[in-house]
């Protein structure tokens, strides 16, 4: 049986419904009402699991959505604390036990104290509250069509564009990308590199790099970009697009899109980059469309997922790790975008502008959020602030959106279980040290995880 752990997506929900219905179940009257009772009860709570499950897998929800979200959630803590109030009061009964029908008529008229009672002197009863919440469209989340002309600007797309001489240490991956190409230019076989690394340390740059210097090889070529809920259609399209398929039509469905680039490209040695793959199913499903013609044709595809990687790399391709930046390459790369210079002019920034390098940890995305946040700011004590306090400081800063919108990609990609471990980490201090065993008993005490037979 699924473990009932408590998310931060549905509250306390699942373990409620498994608690509820343990305690159901261990009673032996069951009147016919009761029984009808309880079988609502169960249904609505299954429904707003369901519908806050569906809301949790949305990055951007309306202000009512939002507001419907967190009272469903707030309430399911609510009627947790009804429940175990009500199993506190168990074990004072003198037969020791509780009829099904004592239970439910408890759970829907709880004696709650005055302090419970909104300013309008009525008591707050969670399971009236369920009631009334179930009627939001009975569940049914209906999400707004998006509007094309409003649609966010990827905020990958300035990696595509960035100039040359703006780059820092990305020459020796380059270098070391396109030399496994030229060591295996002899071989007629399809070849996948696979570029795979945590998001914001540059692959989409590194591959966009490599797609430039060596395309004119190629009779054809393609830059792709997948993101994490693709429209495949669009994606093979787009693919059929740049290779120089004509005759595709917007009536064209997955599979005669796969046809029509199979066909077009079983003499071609051509060369693909697909950017940003998510997952396994995507990738095989393009890769349906890129045939081994045995012309030499290359592809090249990024990756935050080693799995994925690997699956794109079968058969005799590679996986490559991008690696963070030297502290040497980080420090050139933050002078550059703070200052417009590799060279730091400002004697009393030294320290503390190292500092921020090393709290950067090599991730170009973040030196280069935090460079702009300080760019041409000569006050030491403003570094020193956005130093102390890193991670606020970007929270406020409007230029940290893109930083925000890239890294919430990897967020909403995580099981709901481990978003919620995720988010608990905000429970300790900046910085703070964190005992690994000492948080793992927090996460099992919080219900968070659960042990799994066979697993340690």
């Amino acid at each position: 049986m699924e473990a009932a752990l408590v998310t931060v997506s549905t509250g306390v929900i699942k373990p409620l419904l498994s608690k509820l219905f343990k305690l159901l179940g261990e009673e032996h009257a069951k009147p016919k009402g009761v029984r009808r009772d309880a079988r609502f009860i169960g249904d609505e709570m299954r429904s707003m699991q369901a519908a806050l499950e569906t809301l949790a897998d949305e990055e951007q929800l309306n202000p009512e959505l939002r507001i419907w979200r967190d009272a469903v959630r707030k309430l399911s803590y609510d009627m947790d604390d009804c429940v175990d109030d009500f199993v506190a009061r168990v074990d004072h009964e003198l037969d020791g036990r509780m009829t099904l029908k004592k239970l439910v008529d408890m759970l829907k008229k709880p004696k709650i104290s005055t302090s419970d009672c909104g300013r309008d002197g009525k008591t707050h009863d969670p399971c009236s509250r369920g009631k009334r919440e179930a009627q939001h469209k009975r569940y049914n989340i209906v999400r707004p069509t998006p509007d094309i002309s409003t649609c966010a600007i990827d905020p990958r797309l300035p990696a595509l564009y960035v100039e040359v001489d703006e780059l820092v240490g990305i020459d020796g991956p380059k270098d070391d990308i396109i030399d496994w190409f030229q060591r295996e230019a002899t071989s007629t076989q399809l070849q996948v590199l696979s570029i795979v690394g945590s998001g914001g340390l540059g692959k989409t740059t590194l591959a966009n790099q490599v797609y430039r210097a060596i395309r004119s090889q190629f009779s054809c070529a393609a830059f792709i970009s997948v993101s994490r809920n693709p429209n495949m259609t669009k994606i093979l399209r787009d693919i059929a697009k740049e290779v120089g398929v004509t005759d595709t039509t917007t009536d064209d469905g997955v599979q005669q899109l796969i046809d029509k680039l199979r066909y077009h490209l079983q003499d071609e040695r051509y060369f693909v980059v697909i950017d940003d793959v998510w997952s396994a199913e995507e990738w095989n499903t393009i890769r349906l469309a890129l045939l081994n013609n045995n012309c030499g044709g290359r592809i090249i595809t990024t990756t935050r997922n080693n799995e994925v990687a690997s699956c794109c790399s079968l058969r005799g391709g590679r996986v490559y790790e991008m690696e963070p930046l030297s502290f040497a390459d980080s420090k050139r790369l933050f002078l550059k975008r703070a200052f417009g210079t590799e060279d730091l002019c400002y004697s009393h920034l030294e320290e503390v502008s190292n500092k921020i390098s090393i709290k950067c940890s090599g991730l170009p995305l973040a030196i280069i959020t935090v460079s702009s946040l300080l760019a041409d700011q000569h006050a030491e004590d403003e570094w020193k602030r956005v130093l102390a306090a890193i991670g606020s400081a970007l929270a406020k800063d409007p230029g940290a959106d893109k930083m925000t919108k890239i890294l919430s990609l990897s967020y909403f990609d995580l099981p709901h279980h481990l978003r919620t471990c995720l988010l608990y980490l905000t429970m300790f201090p900046e910085d703070s040290t964190i005992i690994k065993q000492h948080l793992i008993r927090m996460w099992i005490a919080e219900g968070f995880i659960h042990e799994e037979q066979g697993r340690c």
